[in-house]
């Protein structure tokens, strides 16, 4: 596995590694690599049990690009971009053969594609969050891991452009979303994982 991928700790815990049953932020942009389906197939089997949020990727950013051409309601395009990411997880699914869910079942095992959008409209921690673009992916999945209490793996195109756990650099550079430092903020551990 680590012949295809580049590994690393954010926020380290006491103990190394990713721990059981991580949240997986799956980036969307990676669906855009030809070998993605082998690529995160090997990923994915190498954790235990993983629940995997997947980015909006292309799709979001034609939202984006909607909304900075003739700039639309903050809400609808939040919530097409969730809606977006219900797509991208469909495709991830599908190709991977791994089951969808609306919620989380701790007694679930194997890897889960969590379904966002149901599950923000039905976790009390989905309805506090804000909507806009300096909400993505990102502080979805750190917001689910936090609430389950699981550590998260961010799975990126590329790897964090400054090392170390500030995510206010993170976030400045763009590598996660505005809102991440608050999400992410009852995580014990946080790593990340980019294709080579």
């Amino acid at each position: 596995m680590t012949d295809r991928w580049l590994l690393g700790m954010i926020r380290p815990a006491a103990a190394s590694g990713i721990g059981y049953g991580p949240v997986v932020k799956l980036g969307g942009s990676l669906l855009t690599r030809p070998a993605w389906p082998e690529e995160v197939a090997l990923l994915i089997a190498s954790l235990n049990s993983p629940v995997i949020v997947v980015g909006g990727g292309p799709v979001v950013d034609g939202l984006r690009a909607i909304d900075t051409h003739r700039q639309q309601p903050a809400e609808v395009m939040h919530d097409l971009a969730i809606e977006a990411m219900r797509l991208t997880a469909r495709i991830v699914a599908e190709a991977l053969a791994l089951p969808g869910a609306t919620s989380f079942d701790p007694s679930t095992t194997g890897p889960t594609i969590l379904d966002a959008k149901a599950w923000l409209e039905s976790a009390a921690a989905g309805r506090r969050l804000p909507s806009g673009w300096q909400f993505t992916s990102d502080s979805i999945a750190a917001t689910v891991a936090a609430a389950i209490g699981r550590d998260l793996l961010l799975v990126k195109s590329l790897p964090p452009p400054c090392p170390g756990s500030d995510f206010a650099l993170l976030s400045t550079a763009g590598w996660v979303d505005e809102y991440f430092p608050t999400a992410a903020a009852g995580i014990s551990r946080i790593g990340w994982a980019a294709p080579k």
